[in-house]
């Protein structure tokens, strides 16, 4: 099947291009803007094969995107390009509107013309998987899960520009009958992973002896999903999953912030002892909380389980045991990132 990727050079993209083009032997476009989180070192592994090729382009182009699909001719779209970092959209959200909002319509728009001149044989078997978040569902209490008829009730800029995202994907499939499938993910980790997000960030602090800091009292509840699992997931989700639907894709694996913070200082003491040191859980310090930070997500998988027979290989032990080997295994990955951002709390949101 020949799929063109968006965002395929980030986090999960990247590990979405590899899964696609080692494990199941796809031919790939991978369609990237290369923002500041992007990096082609990420695909390496199959940048000289034949089933792999880059296109630089923005999503929100209209003109670039549709270049790209006549050329490339696609028999799938997987729409992961997106700005993601909720710090970052609360100092400036207008790159997530550009790109999650803008990007998604000017995507759609495209695929709809595309579709239009395309063979019927193709236009008939053609699919398109738009990626979303657990986050556009708000905030959980203490008890319950997000399914796929969650309602949506975004509290920052970022999940709300991916709420609008999933809107303007489900009208167009209603509207103008695109093929189009959603699936919500649950919070990614694994090797590759730009370092202002938590698990890399607090890896390479700990690593480098600098201070952790943990918003609030770090009682926030995320539900951890490794990026290859997630990556088979969505794989799955395009060749069994039925235009029109929803799926939730989740880890199983719920854990506050402080415990993940403090079972990678307890690994990264295992992996790389400081002779005379101080235990790494010394380096943690709580500082004031993100605004509108929500207090628990968690994902109920079990529609995608059932229906398609997917489920996550990675216990988050296990996972991050060896994320956090990689990380130290590959600081040639991670040091020039550091160019880009250096640590530096993000989203203050001024008053």
């Amino acid at each position: 099947m020949r799929i063109l990727v968006t965002g395929g050079a980030g986090f999960i993209g990247s590990a979405l291009c590899r899964h696609l083009v080692g494990e199941n032997g796809h031919e790939v476009l991978n369609f990237d803007k290369l923002t500041y989180a992007a990096n082609p070192a990420s695909l390496a592994e199959i940048e000289t094969s034949p089933l792999y090729r880059f296109r630089r382009g923005d999503v929100a182009d209209a003109a670039a995107v549709r270049a790209a699909l006549a050329d490339f001719e696609p028999e799938a779209v997987i729409h992961l390009a997106a700005e993601t970092h909720v710090d970052r959209s609360i100092d400036s959200a207008r790159p997530f509107l550009e790109t999650n909002v803008i990007g998604v319509f000017t995507l759609l728009e495209a695929v709809r013309d595309y579709l239009r001149r395309a063979p019927a044989a193709l236009a008939g078997a053609f699919r398109l998987l738009h990626l979303s978040t657990d986050e556009v569902f708000g905030a959980l209490g203490r008890e319950g899960r997000f399914d796929e008829a969650s309602p949506y009730r975004p509290s920052s800029p970022y999940s709300a520009s991916k709420a609008a995202g999933d809107h303007l994907a489900r009208a167009w499939a209603i509207t103008h009958g695109l093929p189009v499938t959603i699936a919500n993910c649950s919070n990614n980790y694994g090797p590759r992973q730009f370092p202002e997000k938590l698990i890399p960030l607090t890896i390479l602090s700990a690593l480098e002896g600098r201070p952790i800091a943990v918003y609030g009292r770090g009682e926030n509840v995320r539900d951890w999903l490794h990026v290859e699992d997630h990556a088979a997931a969505l794989a799955t989700i395009l060749a069994r999953g039925r235009p029109g639907e929803t799926y939730l894709i989740g880890g199983a694996s719920e854990r506050t912030n402080l415990q993940v913070v403090e079972a990678i200082c307890d690994l990264v003491d295992e992996m790389n002892p400081r002779s005379g040191a101080s235990p790494r859980r010394e380096l943690i310090g709580f500082v004031e909380d993100r605004p509108g930070h929500d207090l628990r997500y968690a994902i109920d998988a079990s529609k995608l389980e059932r229906e398609l027979g997917w489920r996550p290989r990675f216990d988050f032990e296990a996972g991050l045991r060896r994320t956090v080997r990689w990380y130290l295994d590959h600081e040639d990955w991670w040091r020039p990132l550091q160019l880009r951002y250096a640590g530096e709390r993000l989203g203050r949101a001024a008053s």
